[in-house]
C-alpha cells in the first residue's frame, strides 16, 4: 500500500526536479527525502526516479505516479479546506422532519435564507407525524425534527434530545357556519357529546390530545375523520360533516364570522372559529440531538427558526 506521506514527498520531487529542492520546499533534509523515495519505490515495486547528470528524472512509472500524486494532493487540500470550514460555516446534509403545518408556515422562509447564506448546505425535508419522526431522529436518520406538543398531550421526548421552543398558540373549535354554537363565550367541551369530529390519524399528537381533552371534559368523542392535514379537516368542517380542534397556525387567514383572523381573497363564510373551555394550546418545538448542538448546520437552523417564529408573534 502506498503511504500518503511518501507520496507527498515524491510529488515535491516531481514538481521541483531534485531532491535538494524538494527537501527545501518540505522543510526536511535531503537524506530524509531520499529515504522516503526508496521506501516508496519498494511499495510501488518499480523504479520511480533515475540519475540524470547531477540531478534525477522520473521514469515512465514515475510520471504515471506523479499524475496520481497531484490528484491526491488536490483531494487532500480540498478535504482540509472543507473540514476547516465546518467550524464556521453550515455545510453538508441537513435532514429535517416536520409536521405539516410547521413545514408550511416556518420552514420555506428559513431554508431559503439558510441556503442563500450557506450554498454548501444541502437540506432535505420529510413530512410526517411526531410518533414516526422522533425515532428517526434518535436513529440518526434525521438531524432535526419540528414537532408539536399539545397542552393535553405533551410530547414525550427520548433521552439525548435537546428541545428549542418556537411558538405557542391557542387552538380553537372549528364549526360549520350554520352551526347553532355561538361566541364570544368559550364553548364548554362537555356539551359536545354526540358531535362528529375530524382530527389527525389514530395515535398522532392531535388525535390523542383531542381524545384526552374530551374525555377529561366528560364527553366521549366520535372521531370519524382521521386525516393528517389540517386543511382537509377544515374542508370537512366547511362541508358540515364534522367539527374540529385546530391550532391558530393551521387556520391563519381563514374568514371567521364572529371570530378572529384576517379574511383571504376568495374564501367563504363556511367555517366559524370559537374559543373553547377548557382552553387548549399547541406548541411547536425543534428537537435535535444533544451531541449535535455544536454543529454549524444545526445552530443555523435553530437561529433561523427562532427568528421566523418571533415574526409570527409572541409565544
Amino acid at each position: 500500500m502506498i503511504a500518503w506521506d511518501r507520496l507527498r514527498v515524491f510529488r515535491a520531487v516531481a514538481e521541483h526536479g531534485s531532491v535538494g529542492a524538494a527537501a527545501a520546499a518540505l522543510h526536511i533534509t535531503g537524506p530524509a527525502v531520499t529515504q522516503q523515495l526508496r521506501k516508496l519505490e519498494r511499495e510501488a515495486g518499480t523504479r520511480l526516479v533515475e540519475p540524470d547528470g547531477r540531478g534525477i528524472r522520473l521514469t515512465a512509472a514515475g510520471h504515471v505516479l506523479a499524475g496520481h500524486a497531484a490528484v491526491a494532493a488536490t483531494a487532500v487540500a480540498d478535504a482540509e479546506r472543507d473540514l476547516a470550514a465546518l467550524h464556521d460555516d453550515a455545510a453538508g446534509p441537513l435532514r429535517i422532519g416536520s409536521v405539516a403545518s410547521a413545514l408550511r408556515s416556518l420552514l420555506p422562509e428559513v431554508l431559503h435564507a439558510l441556503t442563500t447564506r450557506n450554498p454548501r448546505l444541502v437540506p432535505t425535508v420529510d413530512d410526517g407525524e411526531v410518533v414516526d419522526l422522533l425515532p428517526a431522529l434518535r436513529s440518526r436518520d434525521l438531524d432535526a425534527v419540528l414537532l408539536e406538543s399539545w397542552t393535553q398531550r405533551p410530547a414525550r421526548l427520548p433521552a439525548g434530545v435537546r428541545v428549542t421552543a418556537l411558538v405557542t398558540e391557542p387552538a380553537q373549535l372549528a364549526v360549520p357556519a350554520e352551526d347553532p354554537l355561538t361566541g364570544p363565550d368559550p364553548v364548554p367541551l362537555r356539551t359536545l357529546t354526540g358531535r362528529v369530529w375530524a382530527s389527525g390519524p389514530t395515535g398522532t399528537e392531535p388525535y390523542e390530545a383531542l381524545l384526552q381533552l374530551l374525555r377529561g371534559a366528560g364527553a366521549e368523542p366520535d372521531i370519524r375523520y382521521r386525516v393528517g392535514d389540517f386543511a382537509t379537516q377544515l374542508a370537512l368542517v366547511r362541508a358540515g360533516l364534522a367539527v374540529a380542534l385546530l391550532p391558530a397556525m393551521a387556520v391563519a387567514g381563514l374568514a371567521v364570522p364572529g371570530g378572529t383572523g384576517p379574511v383571504p381573497a376568495g374564501d367563504d363564510d363556511g367555517v366559524r372559529l370559537l374559543p373553547c373551555r377548557p382552553a387548549v394550546g399547541r406548541s411547536l418545538l425543534l428537537a435535535t440531538r444533544e451531541s449535535d448542538a455544536g454543529l454549524p448546520s444545526v445552530r443555523a437552523l435553530v437561529d433561523g427558526l427562532r427568528a421566523a417564529a418571533a415574526r409570527l408573534g409572541p409565544s
